[in-house]
């Protein structure tokens, strides 16, 4: 399970952030989990979910990005380039000191009961540093530390493999992304935990979590827990029928799951994709008379970003991955948004240990139910701000020391904890006044 995550000069962020989902002594215990930690059997405290609020643009979906990128640099960065490749670098932009910066990333994680902190800085042309630290007994162990072209391993990460990294190793390219390649052992444990974690599922990529969705409507069990959530969600769906594709168009799919794409090729393929494979779905409605059939193109978009959701949540729970969504309200009811939320927060659901985070204006999140209890623990609900100088900041709510009996929504309205946009009525109602007379004097 996810710990921790920091980042430094990342878009929005120019100064080093922490966000965190251990839990904390407000937690709501129903929802903790404990994982153990080392071979001593240590146990540390854990949230399975954890929701950010902010006002637009204030750098609620550049924490989601941050992670999403961190992978994207692990999975691609030795196998996708070359010598003479740029690393993607996307630093805060409103500071030329900030421009010409490295930026810093670093996770720490439970990986098959050990504790483990991995982290890089890297800017377009190399990786500055790269460190990997583990707690096999409980006691911290060095396992890689790298600085320029200085490689320093540890006695539990040195093998023929290891040696091997060192001769094909590029400035550009993370010691973790080349060991894995080689098939180093501790290397491809942390490799794949990066290949089934931390995917983005945002208004960009919701083709290819469509595609996912289709993809399990195409074997009966698959079908069958895809309905479920679908009849669940009350959108009028009994059932689905689908074509199954043609060899060629599988391949296709196949191809794209298997490669790490560029981001604009990726969605290309997928825009293309996704229309193709939802040609072979077609939803059963109930109606006054009977059941009708439509073809999944011609739903409702509220129906699409469900299809768009429900096959990667199904994976997520199933692999106990960290799913991040970016505006989880969009286009969907509070109730659903609820309901998403509650199937990583209760451990029946979610037996696996998965993980979600998550942004939203949805305060309905931070109410107290009718029988006293909290969809949302106090310590999972994260506050992003934006000052005036362009630069975001990111906090807990649980800085503010809010009480149990708390009615965080209605305070979080009233900005008691930041994160508001400031705007004025008479402000928009006098903008739009100049804009109609400025019209009207232009037609004259």
């Amino acid at each position: 399970m996810l710990l921790n995550f920091r980042a430094s000069n990342y878009r929005s962020f120019r100064d080093e952030f922490e966000f965190s989902l251990l839990a904390s002594r407000v937690a709501e215990s129903e929802v903790v989990r404990e994982v153990e930690w080392n071979s001593s059997g240590s146990k540390v405290s854990v949230l399975p979910a954890a929701i950010l609020y902010g006002a637009n643009a204030s750098g609620k979906s550049n924490l989601l990005k941050a992670l999403s990128f961190m992978r994207h640099v692990v999975l691609g960065s030795f196998r996708h380039g070359t010598e003479a490749s740029s690393l993607p670098h996307h630093p805060y932009v409103l500071s030329d000191k900030s421009k010409k910066a490295p930026s810093r990333f670093e996770i720490e994680l439970v990986l098959d009961g050990v504790r483990h902190l991995y982290g890089f800085t890297s800017d377009s042309t190399a990786v500055r540093e790269e460190t990997w630290y583990w707690w096999p007994n409980g006691r911290r162990t060095m396992l890689l530390e790298r600085d320029g072209d200085s490689v320093s391993l540890g006695t539990s990460n040195r093998s023929k493999s290891a040696s091997a990294v060192g001769e094909i190793l590029r400035d550009n390219a993370l010691y973790l992304s080349t060991a894995a390649a080689l098939g180093h052992p501790l290397a491809n444990d942390l490799f794949a935990w990066f290949t089934r974690n931390l995917m983005l599922a945002e208004q960009d990529s919701r083709a290819s979590r469509q595609i996912r969705t289709v993809e399990l409507l195409q074997d009966e069990e698959g079908k069958r827990k895809v309905l479920d959530l679908i009849r669940a969600a009350d959108l009028g769906i009994v059932d689905a029928e689908t074509n199954p594709p043609d060899p060629e168009l599988l391949e296709r799919f196949n191809t794209f799951l298997r490669e790490f794409l560029g981001e604009k090729v990726v969605r290309d393929s997928e825009s293309e994709l996704r229309e193709e494979m939802l040609s072979t779905v077609r939803l059963h409605h109930e109606s006054d008379d009977g059941v009708v059939v439509i073809d999944a193109e011609s739903e409702s978009l509220g129906t699409h970003v469900w299809l768009g959701l429900v096959g990667p949540l199904l994976d997520a729970l199933e692999n106990g991955a960290v799913f991040l969504a970016d505006e989880l309200d969009s286009s969907l009811h509070p109730s659903l948004v609820r309901e998403v939320v509650r199937l990583f927060q209760n451990p029946k659901s979610n037996p696996n240990r998965a993980q979600l985070i998550a942004n939203s204006h949805d305060v309905s999140l931070l109410d107290i139910a009718e029988d006293g209890t909290r969809l949302l623990g106090r310590d999972q609900c994260w506050i992003a701000e934006k000052g005036s100088n362009g630069v975001s900041r990111l906090y807990p709510l649980t800085d503010f020391d809010p009480r149990k009996e708390e009615s965080i929504a209605r305070r979080y309205l009233k900005g008691r904890y930041g994160g508001l946009p400031i705007v004025s009525s008479a402000e928009f109602t006098d903008s739009v006044r100049k804009a109609l007379q400025t019209k009207k004097t232009a037609s004259k």
